[in-house]
């Protein structure tokens, strides 16, 4: 299964397979600290003052030795952008002037699978046992909507039958029922069997590189809706950074790459975007098709 920080590297791949510009990069000779103002990469040649990316944090070189290969970082330099400073190891990957920081990405991927609710939505499931004396339950809190409810039977079959009378409360007393959301069941289910509720809920955002996809709740399937939804809200800012330059430099780029290029490049990313998530949300409805149940 994918997880975050594979989301990342696809997103970026996607990103970069639609640019020119390709940025250079090197990498550390020897370890970087949290805290440290200096550093050493491999090659010279291609580092100077500006912005450097060293796995999802940016900093600011002040100034460069040539000779020494060293670049040295002022007191606002380090965690730049409200990146994280962090300890990197010799041998990362050192990007010059990135074009699409990961910090970034990680953010509009977590963006995309906020975004996505509530045409597509997370499943997830709640399992308590039948008292004979008691007919409601509370719900979890983040629960949104029943898909549906069963109950196991006795016996070797091990069989889950489906309740089909049921009323859902989502505004239930706060007081009593700690979620303000119950279910009430009027069935004949024997006491002490596991009953299982399956419920929408809004997707869950990831946090650390090897958090699972699925921790999601989402289907594995609905992975490729969020790297485009991520590349595209990505994509769209490319421009900002040239509109304002007025060197020689820029004027030659611009007459094969013109300022507006990356918002078309936006625009067509987000309506794959548009079109994938179409086909996702058709594949959940066909998955999970409306239910019928009786209320009381």
């Amino acid at each position: 299964m994918s997880t975050f920080i594979d989301l990342i590297n696809e997103t970026t791949l996607a990103l970069t397979g639609y640019t020119n510009r390709q940025d250079q990069a090197t990498y550390l000779t020897s370890a970087l600290s949290s805290t440290a103002t200096t550093f050493v990469v491999a090659d010279g040649t291609v580092l100077t003052r500006g912005l450097v990316e060293i796995d999802d944090e940016l900093i600011w070189v002040d100034s460069f030795d040539r000779t020494s290969n060293t670049a040295t970082i002022p007191a606002y330099g380090r965690g730049f952008r409200d990146t994280t400073a962090a300890s990197h190891s010799a041998g990362t990957r050192v990007t010059i002037a990135p074009s699409f920081p990961r910090s970034v990405i990680r953010r509009n991927i977590n963006l995309a699978i906020d975004g996505v609710y509530p045409d597509l939505f997370g499943t997830f499931y709640t399992i308590f046992n039948w008292q004979a004396a008691r007919t409601t339950y509370v719900l979890p809190n983040e629960a949104v909507d029943l898909l549906g409810a069963s109950w196991l039977t006795i016996g070797p079959s091990k069989e889950w039958l489906p309740v089909r009378h049921y009323r859902v409360d989502r505004m239930a007393n706060p007081l009593v029922w700690g979620s303000g959301k119950t279910i009430s069941i009027r069935e004949g289910i024997i006491p002490g069997r596991p009953v299982m509720i399956t419920y929408t809920k809004k997707p869950t955002v990831l946090q650390y590189d090897t958090d699972d996809f699925t921790m999601t709740g989402l289907s594995e399937s609905a992975r490729e809706v969020i790297i485009l939804g991520a590349a595209y809200r990505t994509a769209m800012y490319l421009d900002m950074g040239r509109v304002p330059a007025q060197t020689a430099e820029a004027d030659a780029q611009q007459g094969n790459d013109p300022v507006g290029s990356a918002a078309n490049i936006g625009r067509v990313l987000q309506q794959m975007y548009q079109q994938r998530l179409l086909v996702e949300v058709r594949r959940m409805q066909e998955q999970f098709p409306p239910r019928t149940h009786y209320t009381s």
